[in-house]
């Protein structure tokens, strides 16, 4: 559909309030597709409006449940928002729904390191290169977190691929 389509390359060129009208106008034509409803939370989440985009991901998983990237972003949102535990409890949905999702893993990862729980989230990071051997996120975040739990061969040696990686986009 072509206002989708238009929406999401909005969206990606960091134009989210020109895309959100797109979505709209999409959405009066297809009211049930719950892809509209998440493209349109995804859009609103990028302008900081956290209320009418959790409002559109709720939409979306009213229609399907089983969509990981809705429970993704409103884990996102709830994190920024400093509400851990619905941040936990979104990203765990997620899982529950793509098990196999790397960003999913990370930003769990992410929300246990902030909160000082670093063994659980050495275990996401993990989970995350495990699937995602070049995500360069989830490597920087295993090297640190292995500083902190004094891991410092381990750190290393992901401090190692972290400069392999970076030398090759480079090239």
């Amino acid at each position: 559909m072509f206002l989708n389509d238009s929406g999401i390359a909005l969206t990606e060129a960091r134009r989210p309030n020109e895309a959100i009208p797109l979505f709209r106008r999409a959405l009066v034509l297809e009211p049930e597709n719950p892809l509209l409803w998440l493209n349109l939370g995804i859009a609103q989440q990028r302008t900081g409006d956290y209320d009418e985009a959790l409002e559109s991901f709720y939409q979306a998983l009213s229609i399907n449940t089983d969509l990981d990237e809705a429970w993704f972003s409103m884990g996102l949102i709830h994190y920024e928002q400093k509400q851990f535990e619905l941040a936990e409890d979104c990203y765990h949905l997620a899982l529950s729904r793509n098990e196999g999702s790397p960003k999913s893993w990370n930003n769990l990862g992410v929300l246990y390191f902030a909160q000082a729980c670093y063994e659980e989230a050495r275990h996401c990071f993990e989970e995350a290169v495990a699937l995602a051997p070049l995500y360069e996120d989830a490597l920087f975040n295993l090297r640190d977190v292995c500083r902190e739990l004094k891991d410092y061969r381990a750190a290393a040696e992901f401090e190692r691929n972290l400069s392999l990686l970076t030398r090759h986009e480079r090239v």
